[in-house]
């Protein structure tokens, strides 16, 4: 059976989880293109040139960091859903 379309089905959203995960996510996105800040030979890592170095760290912590962003809009969005259930919030 579909729902009517004036029920909702999510209450009111807090900014500031999306605002939070949206800045770990433009985070992630603009330290890798930022290519003056990193466009160096040194200091090494193991013979790795700092520019080499430095965009594979970013890879693990961009990862991290849309991980986090992900848990924080996902539990929003549980919270949102048990609010029109009746549900108490967490």
């Amino acid at each position: 059976m579909v729902s009517a379309p004036d029920v909702p089905t999510r209450g009111p959203a807090r900014v500031a989880p999306y605002l939070i995960a949206g800045i770990l996510v433009a985070i992630a996105i603009v330290m890798p293109l930022t290519v003056p800040i990193y466009a160096r030979a040194t200091p090494e890592l193991w013979g790795m040139p700092f520019f080499y170095w430095y965009q594979l760290l970013w890879v693990f912590i961009a990862a991290g960091l849309l991980a986090v962003a992900y848990v924080i809009v996902t539990r929003e969005d549980r919270r949102r859903r048990a609010a029109v259930r009746g549900e108490g919030t967490r």
